[in-house]
């Protein structure tokens, strides 16, 4: 059994008496949910955790009440496990949000996280460490697909349904009493407005072309052949659709393209090596895109409502930094980028995506005070800033007049944030490891601060067991440790810390926004108030990095489309026209 080793041995009283707040309503709901759509809510259970109180309510009485049925005001807490599914029904339903919310999941993830759990970070999971009652998981598959897998219940079957998730809420509660004296309030306070935030993001969704999805649907499998067939005819490739990598070999050899490789001897097939080798080497970036598409792309897991919106789960907490884990699947943002001109807002709409500059190098250089690397972030141009430092380009040189050599900046910046050592480094950039262990000198000899504060940073995780960021969350560091992950943890961990302040503010603000991405927003707006949207939202992420690095404007840039163009990511323009070029003669066959 793990628990917390601070948890103190007390009794309910004392446990509830941790909670601050007069009534705390611990809460579930069973939904239905069909492959974009918004949930379906199916019927509901809430008990008040003090009074003992409790509410039963089934979908004909949740549709016709206004509002929830208890108080969700300044003096209450709503306790969920996986907060954002819950106010998700809120939404459903028109609903107003509770003021407070705790998500219990989340909590618990902060408690736990970087820890081996035999029965995972379910309810079950969390109720089994902990050594608490909980129901069999068979029995809750064969609930919950009761609820998915219908649609009309029978009198004893809504009787089931609510028994069960009635078992749910008991189960919450007895987490409750034993998180409670351990929880630190304000800052899951935060993380429960932030479950409130996804919430409003998987309800609004991302605007797609809906026409052109289901074109591409029904004709993704003689599409795909033409696409094999145009583009591997440069290379060769490709064995129908697949990759054959004898074949990329001796294609490598014939052009004397030194190729990265993996510290097996195995060549290297990343994404982010071809990225790189495409730098270097242009005639790369075809076969790179079409790995891509026929890797990643799968047309029909691509979740689109009736309504035209790609709804995804964000699956918030998920990550052991807190990043959130969307489905690449499921999300728009997955697979190869030229299908994000599927993107396309509605009549009378724009979208704007916006993201920060380098954000976590901005963290890095402000959470370690080193000023050499402050006055490379501020440069505008960290990449080319370095380059200049360490003298790998004249004092004159530009991004665009030196591409490699900024890339390979890049990457050894990158390479320092998370981690990497020479010998990964030099398969990443095709470069012997004396080269590459001599790019990491120069970061080291010019950034003498930041180094300080990584080992500094990993003495003081091995020596106390855990890391945390601004915000508290937490990592254990476990017995045998990966140094690379706990280096790389301020500046993930860090930056999705800001991802969720922004997230919630843009949602307290109003700004619709339809998705995150990573270290970035799409938002949507009526085209007269875009322009105002889009400046309210770099003022909120610029305001988020002010509250996590401690004073530093972390930049943002702003890509904006309006009705009826649709949006493009860099680098995908080239395939996309292709693909649609391709389309149409697939459509015309015979």
């Amino acid at each position: 059994m793990i628990a917390p080793a601070n948890i103190q041995e007390l009794g309910n009283g004392d446990r509830r008496a941790a909670i601050p707040f007069r009534r705390t309503w611990c809460v579930d709901f069973e939904f239905r949910q069909p492959p974009g759509e918004q949930p379906w809510p199916v019927c509901m259970v809430a008990r008040e955790l003090v009074t003992g109180e409790v509410i039963r309510m089934w979908r004909g009485e949740l549709v016709a009440s206004h509002g929830a049925p208890f108080d969700i005001g300044d003096g209450s807490v709503m306790a969920a496990y996986g907060a954002q599914a819950d106010l998700g029904c809120f939404l459903a339903l028109g609903w107003p949000l509770p003021a407070n919310v705790i998500d219990v999941f989340a909590e618990h993830r902060v408690m736990t996280n970087g820890l081996i759990l035999p029965c995972g970070n379910g309810l079950l999971g969390a109720l089994a460490c902990r050594g608490l009652a909980h129901i069999d998981a068979g029995e809750k598959e064969t609930m919950r697909r009761l609820v998915v897998e219908n649609d009309h219940w029978t009198e004893q079957q809504q009787r089931d349904l609510t028994k069960y998730c009635e078992s749910d809420v008991d189960g919450l509660i007895a987490l409750m009493l034993a998180m409670a004296p351990v929880i630190d309030w304000p800052r899951a306070l935060l993380r429960g407005r932030f479950s409130g935030a996804v919430a409003r993001q998987q309800h609004v969704g991302v605007p797609i072309d809906a026409p052109l999805h289901e074109r591409l649907v029904a004709n993704w499998g003689p599409l795909k052949q033409h696409l094999v067939r145009e583009v591997d005819a440069e290379f060769g490739v490709y064995d129908g659709t697949t990759f054959k990598v004898a074949r990329f070999a001796a294609w490598l050899a014939a052009n004397g393209i030194n190729w990265p490789r993996l510290p097996s001897g195995r060549l290297a097939l990343d994404d982010r090596t071809f990225k790189e080798m495409a730098l270097r080497f242009q005639r790369v970036g075809p076969l790179r895109e079409l790995r891509n598409t026929m890797g990643k792309l799968r047309l029909t897991g691509l979740t689109v409502g009736a309504d035209g919106r790609n709804r995804a789960q964000i699956w918030p907490f998920s990550a052991k930094t807190g990043r959130n884990q969307p489905s690449n699947t499921e999300s728009i943002f997955g697979p190869a980028k030229w299908m994000r001109g599927e993107i396309r807002p509605p009549p009378g709409y724009g979208v704007a995506y916006i993201d920060w500059h380098a954000q976590e190098l901005g963290i890095a250089a402000a959470l370690s005070g080193d000023e050499r690397m402050l006055e490379a972030y501020n440069s505008g141009d960290p990449y080319l800033a370095f380059a200049m430092m360490a003298a790998l380009v004249p004092a004159e040189a530009t991004a665009t007049g030196h591409p490699i050599a900024r890339e390979r900046a890049k990457q050894v910046m990158l390479a320092a944030n998370n981690g990497t050592g020479e010998r990964s480094l030099a398969g990443r950039l095709g470069l012997t490891q004396i080269e590459a262990s001599e790019l990491l000198r120069l970061h080291r000899l010019n950034f003498p601060r930041f180094w300080q504060w990584i080992d500094h940073g990993l003495a003081r995780a091995m020596l106390t067991g855990e890391m945390q960021t601004v915000f508290g969350w937490r990592l254990q560091v476990g017995r045998e440790p990966n140094p690379r992950s706990l280096t790389n943890f301020p500046m993930q961990a860090n930056g999705a810390e800001m991802m969720r302040v922004a997230a919630i503010a843009a949602a307290e603000a109003g700004v619709e926004v339809c998705a995150p991405v990573h270290d970035a927003f799409l938002i949507a707006a009526p085209l007269d108030r875009l322009d105002e949207d889009v400046a309210r939202m770099r003022e909120i992420m610029t305001r988020a990095g002010n509250a996590v690095t401690g004073g530093l404007d972390v930049r943002t840039e702003a890509k904006v489309v309006r009705w009826p163009g649709r949006y493009m990511a860099d680098g995908g323009q080239e395939m996309w026209d292709r693909v649609m070029r391709l389309l149409d003669e697939v459509e015309r066959a015979p």
